[in-house]
Order: C-alpha cells, then structure tokens, then sequence
C-alpha cells in the first residue's frame, strides 16, 4: 500500500529513519459525498429574570432553582441585585424543613452515606435537596465537583436535588453562600436539606451554626478515637455515625462505636437536653442507616416539643447577620485601602521587617 501511495509516514516521523522500517504509517481517510450538514445553534438562554426565576422556584422546578442558586453564588453586581430580591421573595416560604450538616474526614463515605439515606427517603416520598462542597485548590482556585458522580443513582431521582459547590476562599468546611442557598431550596419544597461539608477535620464549625442537627461520619481503625480526648468537632456533634460497618469491618465499626460513646458521655452537649449517640452502619449496605434517619427525627421532635427549635434557628440568623457584616466591612476597609499608598508602604516595611507588625496596624487603624 505504501508503493501506491496510499499511506504516508505520520509528521512525528524522523527524517533520516528507513521508511520500509519504521513501525508508524497513517492511512488517508476516505472520503465520500454527503448532502451538506446543518449546523442547528441553540437558543441563547434567556436574561435572569426575578420574576420567572421566583415563580419557578416556589413550583419546584429544578431548572430555576439551579439558575436560581448560580445568581446567589455570582459576584457579579447585576446578579447580586436580582440575587438579593429573589431571596426577599423566597425567605417567606423557607423554614419548613430538617436541615441536617454531615461532616467527617476525607475517605469516611459522605457521599456514599447520603446516596444511600436520599435513596431512602425518596423512597419513602421526600424531597431532598444535597449541597455539597467540593475543596477548592489554593493554587488554581478550581474545583472538581465530582459528588454528582459518586451520587449517580441519587442523581438520577427527580425528588432529589443535588448541588455541588466550591468551597472557595471560605474556612469551615461549607460555601459562601451555602445558607442563601438552603433559603432557595426550601422554598421550592425540599422537605430534608444535607449539607456535606469539605471535610478536613477539626475546622469543620462553620456548618454548626447553619443546621438543626450536625451529623459526624467516622470509620473504624483510621486513628481518629483518640480525636475524642482533644474535643474539636466531636463536641459539636449531635451523634457519631461509625460507616462502613460492613464484612469483615462489623467487628471493628462495634469496638469504635463503644469508644465513640465513652468520649461523648464525658463531653457537654453541644444542644442542650439531647444526649450525642454514636452508633454503626453500612452506606454500602443500608444497615442501620434509616436508625440514623429515625434519631433526626426524634431529635428534632424533641426540640419542637420544648419549644427550642425556632429559638435556635433564630440565634443562628442573628450569628448569620453579624458574620456577613463583618465580612463586608472587611472587604469594604481593603477596597479603601487599595487605593492609600500608606497601606501599600507599610504592607512592605513589614515584609522587609523594618517596622514592626503591631506598629504598623497600629498606624493603620489610627
């Protein structure tokens, strides 16, 4: 084939190798007449619009809520002006849900713990709403948003809404914008709100102040008992969830679950009146996770009953309101100082250690 013609050495090949020798050829593609090809371009989407989007989040259409939750999360100045009147017109119809945070260390089986807890009460005819964060990297900035992927069955029910994040700059394991997003959820009928946080360990508090029960996924064996004496997250949680007690692993799950319950009967509740569990189940399996389900449930019963619920929900919208405004005033003291040489020059002389740092805020702030 070579002899006609027909074949040809690919561009990377060497030009003084011996062409009856070299391993490499690349065929010519056949090429036939066809009738021209149509290129059909889709319908550019339509602006925001406040109204259509509110609308469409109140009848639970999941398309809106997605477009809704990505005009939140904007920082552009046109979309947080629409953002801030879709919230306006969503918080009415917020509240009427169980906000429940899972937290737990890299590898505990978040994802595979919540696919299988959604699948269940979908089952059960629930609407749930997921809002995962993935970590973002303090290089590149990017994200990979793969909890769509590891929740593929859970995906795939329309009774169940998952939205996968950045964490961005934000410390404590969630979003930015992770509670004006649960507002949205619920107003379009999402009776169980999850929000699986980063988890990276102990600075995983910020979720706390967002959920009505805080959930901690553990596993056996992985060194973490001992994480009990130094209290951290483990003390704000409402029950230790010991995963992947399944096969070979039952035994070891049963001995931290014990451990679990020793250091959580020594620790002060984080919620008053309700004494932390730690118990054992399977992800993979489904063993013992509706148990799980049942003690939210009882939980959150129990709050109501002594009229506790709203209080707490409504302290955490006062913490809400002053974490927001401290960052915007943070935010707003750098944007001034942009533009002021003398932040710039004592930013330096610092660096270069030629005054020191106390004096130089000093010089800032007076």
């Amino acid at each position: 084939m070579s002899e006609q013609g027909k074949t040809r050495a690919p561009e990377w090949h060497p030009s003084d190798a011996d062409k009856t020798k070299f391993a490499g050829e690349v065929m010519a593609g056949k090429v036939e007449s066809s009738p021209a090809i149509k290129v059909v371009r889709k319908p550019r989407r339509a602006p925001l619009d406040v109204e259509q989007l509110s609308e469409g989040i109140l009848a639970g259409n999941r398309t809106a809520l997605a477009r809704g939750i990505t005009c939140v999360e904007s920082e552009a100045p046109r979309h947080q002006e629409i953002a801030r009147e879709l919230l306006r017109r969503c918080l009415p119809h917020s509240g009427d849900s169980i906000r429940i945070g899972i937290t737990g260390i890299p590898g505990a089986g978040k994802s595979q713990f919540l696919e299988c807890i959604g699948k269940l009460l979908c089952e059960a005819d629930k609407r749930i709403a997921v809002l995962a964060v993935d970590p973002s990297s303090s290089v590149t900035g990017g994200s990979i948003l793969g909890d769509k992927t590891r929740m593929e069955k859970l995906c795939r029910d329309e009774r169940a809404f998952i939205r996968p994040s950045p964490a961005g700059k934000t410390l404590g394991g969630v979003a930015a914008k992770t509670r004006e997003t649960i507002i949205l959820c619920e107003a379009a009928g999402y009776k169980v709100i999850f929000v699986e946080t980063v988890g990276v360990g102990q600075s995983e508090i910020a979720v706390r102040s967002m959920v009505d029960f805080f959930l901690l996924l553990q596993l056996a064996g992985a060194g973490d008992e001992l994480q009990g004496i130094k209290k951290g997250v483990i003390e704000m949680a409402d029950a230790i969830v010991v995963n992947k007690s399944d096969g070979d692993n039952v035994g070891r799950t049963k001995v931290a679950r014990g451990e679990y319950a020793r250091v959580l009967h020594h620790l002060h509740p984080f919620t008053e009146g309700w004494e932390p569990k730690a118990v054992c189940c399977s992800g993979l399996e489904g063993t013992g996770v509706w148990d799980v389900w049942e003690m939210v449930q009882a939980f959150c019963e129990k709050l109501k009953v002594e009229n506790r619920f709203e209080s707490i929900r409504a302290k955490q919208n006062a913490k809400w309101f002053r974490t927001l405004l401290e960052q915007r005033v943070l935010d707003s003291f750098y944007r001034r100082q942009a533009v002021d040489g003398t932040f710039a020059e004592l930013e330096r002389s610092v660096s270069e250690g030629r005054i020191p740092v106390i004096e130089a805020v000093e010089k800032v702030l007076g």
